[in-house]
């Protein structure tokens, strides 16, 4: 199925998975707009590339809902539709789980507001037009949360718990916008993005070690989950789509 002029939204577009999703949904014929928040250049290099016409990059400040009124006015003038949303937009630093004095409250409050709060502030702005979709199944939504909602380990306490919340979020919203929308998850393990490659090699071959299937998820495979999602699974939502080689069978 192709989508002719349907349109996605794509928050954190020019990280590692957001780029992989943003070319996979140019792939399958979508007006990609490639939502940053400081890349613009890398944003506006990316859209320049996808395969496709009609894109465009475009400021989503995940953090400021006046700025994301702001970006669905641009949408609504531009395209006069929403089809897809995907909240890929996320922060995080390592810290471990241990020492909580170095979870400090201005971290804290980053995560929770970019991870939690931004997917849902990015929702509220694009509600409108998402409703009036006329995708097969609605309008759609898609939040990238993380095993480490599930399993409770990854880069802090805070990062493991905002996903979490990001999952129970879905659920809720599911609910509350069905029909006319759907609103699901794809929860990936460990991916193997360039930043994931910088980090130790002997600490990567040890989460490889753990995963039953024996290797990291590629961004690639995240952008194939997300695909199914917006495409081919009319009649899902509310779930957490899994990426994860079975790391929580460990």
């Amino acid at each position: 199925m192709r989508c002719g002029e349907s349109v996605a939204v794509v928050t954190g577009g020019t990280g590692g998975i957001g780029t992989s999703i943003c070319e996979a949904l140019a792939a399958i014929g979508f007006a990609v707009v490639v939502g940053y928040g400081k890349s613009r250049q890398a944003a506006e290099r990316l859209a320049t590339k996808l395969p496709g016409k009609g894109h465009m990059a475009l400021s989503t400040p995940v953090t400021d809902s006046d700025g994301l009124q702001a970006m669905a006015r641009i949408v609504h003038e531009r395209y006069e539709r929403c089809d897809v949303l995907v909240n890929c937009a996320g922060t995080t630093r390592f810290v471990a789980h241990s020492d909580l004095e170095a979870l400090d409250d201005r971290l804290i409050e980053d995560i929770l507001a970019t991870n939690v709060r931004g997917c849902f502030a990015s929702l509220r702005a694009l509600v409108p037009l998402l409703r009036v979709s006329t995708w097969p199944g609605g309008g759609v939504v898609v939040n990238i949360s993380s095993i480490a909602a599930r399993t409770a380990t990854g880069s802090n306490v805070m990062y493991c718990a905002s996903k979490a919340a990001v999952d129970n979020m879905t659920r809720s919203l599911a609910r509350a916008l069905a029909p006319a929308v759907r609103v699901n998850s794809v929860s990936p393990g460990l991916v193997d993005t360039e930043f994931v490659k910088s980090l130790d090699q002997g600490w990567r071959d040890e989460q490889a070690a753990r995963t039953p299937l024996g290797r990291l998820a590629s961004a690639e495979e995240v952008a194939t989950a997300v695909i199914a999602v917006v495409r081919d699974l009319t009649f899902t939502t509310g779930a957490i789509v899994t990426v994860d080689g079975g790391r929580p069978l460990h």
